[in-house]
């Protein structure tokens, strides 16, 4: 049965430390499906906004559709990264790491909320 670990991707992941309780490792699976859900949202909204006739000035529409299919990219980035240094400290017994990506994806979705704005105000 020790030969299991060598056998999981990715070993910088699962050949660290001891397994984690299983209820820990279920969790970070969920928060993983979770950004790959804002992922596919984001993505969805960045197509709706330019396929759909939005009262928005086109630049702007066309825009705020790029940054979210942009964040829509990204997520997916976060999902991966997130759920590797969650797992690897569970089985390390340290503190979980905050998410990396957080930020930008914020920062982002204020940009599209700004733009939006915007080409409201404009049009």
């Amino acid at each position: 049965m020790s030969s299991a670990p060598r056998t999981r991707f990715p070993h910088w992941v699962y050949g660290a430390g001891a397994e984690p309780d299983a209820r820990f490792s279920l969790a970070n699976e969920r928060t993983f499906l979770a950004w790959i859900r804002t992922s596919l949202a984001l993505l969805a909204s960045g197509v709706a906004l330019e396929a759909l006739a939005v009262p928005v000035e086109p630049w702007a529409r066309s825009a705020a559709a790029l940054v979210l299919v942009a964040l829509g990219a990204l997520a997916p980035v976060q999902a991966w990264v997130g759920w590797a240094r969650a797992e690897r400290a569970l089985r390390l017994a340290r503190p979980l790491p905050p998410p990396v990506l957080a930020g930008p994806l914020g920062l982002g979705l204020l940009v599209t909320g700004v733009l939006l704005l915007v080409g409201l105000l404009a049009a």
